[in-house]
């Protein structure tokens, strides 16, 4: 009576705490916005945005407050050369500066910036896509394991209803003690599963609060994962092979840096303020000058070849590895829905099976009450039942998962 009763009152409290449902979308939101991760390419993204105002702010005129001055005396004949130093100096300048670049070459450099910054974008969904896999791959495995809790919960009230059968008809002598005993012990073996399909559902369910980042132990009942079999977009359009065409584009980016940067360089400067070695009239150092510097390149050792190979070895590693991730992207999309095929047909075969199990139970409790039915074969039916809805219960949870792992590549 004591065994009843601690099953009782653990049955009961978690009918209570299961009282609240939630669903996939809440754990999927929930992990979203927990995880550091995204946030962390989210900043990269605005940080990069920075970083092209940044350049573009570069181009345009740089003006600047300078300053300086200088004192070298000279003590009984010895001390620096007056000629060079000047023996004291001092200036106060305000300079501007202005590169002379081409339109096209900024836009190349800020082309640079925001390739990186789709790239990111790019690792971001792809980051996405790994969060939501893992949640919802946990959300599937708690949920079977809540579906299974509620099963055996079903199991016990089947037997337990039957319990006070097999007593009075033991008592009328009907069945022998040693009968109703083996039932009992069914009946104790249940309870227990349902004690362990509790714990497992429990533990499952705190690792997917971990996973979403929820400091919860509180036990609610999870909602059936709505999820189907994906229509998978053109590969050619899939994020997956977006980072390899990005990559293209940044080796191309990176030969027009290359070309730029053998171009001829202009800057224009101009400065005025007051400048003055002491030497004459000081009052009247105040000016103003203005200049140029021009630079073209001639011959740096055939370095420009030498980048231009380099570039070309990244882009035949890229075309390797988008050979190779194209092999394995259709082969598991492949495999993936053929197996998701073959357990859908499988799970038909078992829910006919399960059918001739009910019908097969419910025409032995008939027998029972009349004991024209012996209790090992009630109980070897029961087992039957338990089997094959356990298995029904693990080929659901795996065809879930298989969607799951096909729903990965949706994107």
């Amino acid at each position: 009576m004591k065994f009843f009763s601690g099953l009782f009152l653990c049955l009961f409290a978690c009918s209570v705490s299961l009282a609240q449902t939630y669903s996939l979308d809440h754990y999927l939101d929930i992990a979203k916005t927990n995880s550091p991760l995204l946030k962390d390419l989210h900043n990269q993204i605005a940080s990069n945005q920075v970083d092209s105002l940044r350049l573009l702010a570069g181009f345009k005129t740089q003006v600047n407050l300078n300053s300086g001055g200088l004192y070298a005396p000279i003590v009984d004949g010895y001390g620096y050369a007056e000629a060079i130093t000047n023996n004291h100096t001092l200036n106060a300048l305000m300079s501007a500066n202005q590169a002379i670049v081409s339109k096209k070459n900024i836009n190349a450099q800020v082309a640079a910036l925001s390739l990186i910054t789709q790239s990111i974008g790019n690792a971001t969904k792809i980051s996405e896509q790994d969060l939501k896999k893992a949640i919802t791959a946990q959300y599937i495995t708690a949920y079977g394991d809540l579906q299974q809790f509620k099963f055996n919960q079903e199991v016990i009230q089947l037997l337990s209803k039957e319990d006070s059968l097999f007593k009075k008809l033991t008592r009328a002598n009907v069945y022998h003690q040693s009968d109703y005993l083996t039932f009992l012990v069914t009946l104790k073996q249940q309870q227990l599963t349902l004690l362990l399909s509790r714990q497992l559902y429990k533990n499952d369910y705190t690792t997917l609060n971990y996973l979403a980042g929820i400091a919860d132990t509180t036990m609610i009942e999870l909602q059936e994962p709505m999820i189907q079999k994906p229509i998978l977009p053109d590969p050619e359009t899939s994020i997956f092979f977006r980072q390899y065409k990005l990559d293209s584009l940044k080796l191309v980016n990176g030969r027009q840096l290359v070309d730029f940067s053998y171009k001829p360089k202009i800057s224009l400067t101009a400065d005025g303020g007051y400048n003055s070695d002491f030497m004459g009239q000081a009052y009247k150092n105040f000016g103003i000058s203005a200049g140029f510097s021009f630079t073209m390149p001639i011959y740096d050792g055939g370095q420009k070849k030498m980048q231009y190979h380099k570039l070309s070895l990244q882009e035949e590693t890229r075309e390797n590895y988008k050979a190779f991730f194209n092999v394995q992207y259709r082969q598991q999309i492949a495999q993936l829905n053929q197996q998701i095929n073959e357990i859908t047909n499988l799970l038909h075969e078992i829910d006919e099976q399960i059918k001739y199990s009910e019908s097969l139970i419910k025409v032995d409790t008939q027998l029972l009450q009349t004991g024209d039915l012996k209790i090992s074969d009630f109980i070897l039916a029961v087992n039957n039942y338990l089997t094959i809805k356990n298995l029904r219960t693990t080929t659901t949870i795996n065809k879930l998962l298989l969607i799951n792992q096909l729903n990965y590549w949706n994107r």
